[in-house]
């Protein structure tokens, strides 16, 4: 596969965006998704309403931080002139998976479960000011085939998605959200109501 540095053909160019921009429009995709939230709560929705945006929300990030990691981050490394910040990412992420392994733990009504999602929705926002702010520009300005690399992230995300199911639709099994749980809560409200 050729590298990020590489030229990309013009049917590549043609066919894809950039890096940057898929990574931004992954970025409006989970923002709607948190307003959504809010509304729900400003709404007093039921709880798989909100269970469907949060494992709707978790499953997109899941494959965003995973085209992150994978390609985009080791791709510009070099092109950083903070390494911090890079690193920074990379724990931003860590703590973000923390975040969506406590919600799998947790059902909607519980306590803490809304107030893990709206720190979750927090720090993501954060994350993504700084890599808007700070990373994408220093990455603008290096010599990258940010077209090639846009090639590649989405074949990456395609290919997770249909080893996983759409992100758009539901949660992605293996995100930390199991092919079972919605079977799992089935079973276990029907004990409950045995």
């Amino acid at each position: 596969m050729p590298s990020a540095k590489q030229r990309a053909s013009p049917a590549t160019r043609s066919n894809g965006m950039d890096a940057i921009e898929l990574l931004k429009e992954d970025h409006r995709s989970v923002e709607k998704i948190f307003k959504q939230f809010e509304k729900l709560q400003e709404d007093d929705a039921d709880d798989e309403s909100k269970r469907a945006l949060v494992e709707r929300a978790c499953a997109a990030l899941t494959v965003h931080t995973r085209i992150e990691e994978e390609i985009f981050y080791p791709a510009i490394h070099d092109a950083l002139r903070d390494e911090i910040l890079g690193e920074e990412a990379l724990i931003e992420h860590a703590t973000a998976k923390e975040l969506i392994a406590n919600l799998e733990s947790l059902e909607p009504g519980e306590p803490f479960y809304d107030a893990t999602f709206t720190v979750l929705a927090e720090y993501v926002k954060h994350h993504v000011k700084e890599e808007e702010t700070e990373m994408f520009p220093q990455v603008k300005k290096a010599k990258l085939d940010l077209s090639e690399l846009g090639a590649q992230m989405k074949q990456r995300k395609e290919e997770l998605e249909d080893e996983n199911g759409p992100v758009e639709n539901g949660p992605v099994p293996g995100s930390g959200y199991s092919e079972n749980k919605a079977s799992d809560r089935a079973e276990s409200t029907r004990a409950k109501g045995s």
